[in-house]
């Protein structure tokens, strides 16, 4: 899918101001390059961050990243209200729910090959951190625990308790009831709580 993105929070930090999203966007829907590539500057890195706590595997969120801002530069019918990146959030998370709609039927279809044959399409499981340092261990068994949860849980969540965007731009990406919102992102904590119960230290606090 060509060079990943690359992050720098430097040129994100000297970026246009949220206001001016409405204007980039318009210049956007009149063909400019330029506009969109100040999109994409401002937003990468929330991006590539919010995928990369989906699917617990970096190299899969830069590419999954690249494609959402290719989706909109393909149909950037995008009426700009102040909620541009919730909209981003929506497209990747479309792209991840088809990338693991994929898998699935990728899965199901190797269960009925003969052996060998099975498809190299799967994507492989996120890399194990048991050889690293403790702290990054725990680290680790929280990501993978996060991209573990059901995609209907995993995505409020991430969206609410990483990305810091309130319930009704959630609501507003995913387009679902505020009340729905709440719903899942509190079934989702309970989830995390149930899978991080056994690997809880003294000191922790007990929370994920």
């Amino acid at each position: 899918m060509g060079e990943p993105i690359v992050l720098d929070r430097a040129a994100l930090a000297n970026g246009v101001a949220p206001a001016d999203d409405a204007a980039l966007m318009a210049a956007v829907r009149a063909g400019e390059r330029d506009a969109f590539a100040r999109v994409v500057e401002r937003h990468k890195d929330a991006v590539v961050n919010y995928l990369t706590r989906l699917t617990a595997d970096r190299d899969r969120a830069e590419d999954l990243a690249q494609e959402t801002f290719i989706r909109l530069w393909r149909a950037p019918r995008y009426d700009e209200q102040g909620k541009l990146l919730p909209f981003l959030f929506r497209i990747a998370t479309n792209l991840v729910r088809t990338e693991e709609r994929r898998a699935r039927r990728w899965r199901l279809i190797a269960a009925v090959l003969p052996h060998g044959l099975a498809p190299a399409a799967v994507p492989a499981p996120a890399p194990d951190p048991a050889a690293q340092a403790e702290r990054r261990e725990l680290r680790g068994r929280l990501v993978r625990a996060i991209a573990a949860l059901p995609l209907n849980y995993r995505v409020p969540l991430v969206l609410r308790d990483v990305e810091d965007l309130s319930y009704d731009e959630i609501a507003a990406a995913l387009g679902c009831p505020e009340g729905t919102v709440k719903s899942r992102i509190n079934r989702a904590r309970a989830l995390l709580r149930e899978q991080l119960a056994p690997a809880r230290v003294p000191g922790d606090g007990g929370a994920p």
